[in-house]
């Protein structure tokens, strides 16, 4: 794992989101196009995100192929069809990464957020600076994930909590940013 950040300096800024819960409403394992619902801002911050300099990479837990809802082939059609929502608004997603394990049913797993296996996986191939990239995710286990990384700034998005006061609280005595609402990350970007 030493190996896997000693070059940290070099590389790509990235921006590293979560699905379920960040560009998508979690109505709870989503694998079908119409039940997608995009949440509002994520075409927004992506394309501001790109313009900045920053590759966009997908890493996600999919524990519903372990526990036979969906298939592979199924999610990674779904995603294909994600990427190209994305393409169609001038939005390139360089890889949509993801864990198809959970610990009760394949036992424990390298890849699986909390654990940094995805991003570690993306820095190798697309030379990922960490320290420059940001995580965005809607659990604590993605803000895990961040920390293990090294990854410097990482957002808990919760759009259903802190319905006043700031839309992004800085990182005071948490080691994330806490955002409301997407629109309002762009500022850390």
């Amino acid at each position: 794992m030493r190996n896997q950040m000693s070059n940290n300096s070099l590389g790509r800024r990235t921006l590293f989101l979560d699905r379920d819960g960040v560009i998508n409403i979690n109505h709870g394992y989503v694998y079908q196009q119409e039940k997608f619902e995009f949440i509002d801002g994520i075409f927004s911050l992506c394309q501001q995100a790109q313009k900045r300099g920053y590759q966009i990479i997908i890493v996600t837990n999919q524990s519903g192929i372990a526990r036979g809802y969906y298939s592979n082939s199924t999610f990674k059609k779904l995603s294909k069809w994600l990427e190209h929502q994305f393409s169609k608004k001038g939005i390139i997603i360089t890889q949509t990464l993801h864990c198809p394990h959970h610990p009760k049913f394949n036992g424990v797993c390298t890849c699986r957020k909390p654990k940094s296996g995805m991003v570690f996986k993306a820095q190798r191939r697309f030379k990922v600076n960490l320290s420059q990239s940001i995580m965005i995710g809607d659990s604590l286990s993605d803000m895990y994930c961040a920390q293990r990384a090294n990854i410097k700034k990482s957002v808990f998005f919760t759009p259903n909590s802190l319905q006043y006061g700031p839309k992004l609280i800085p990182p005071r005595f948490k080691p994330y940013y806490q955002a409301r609402c997407l629109k309002a990350i762009q500022q850390i970007l």
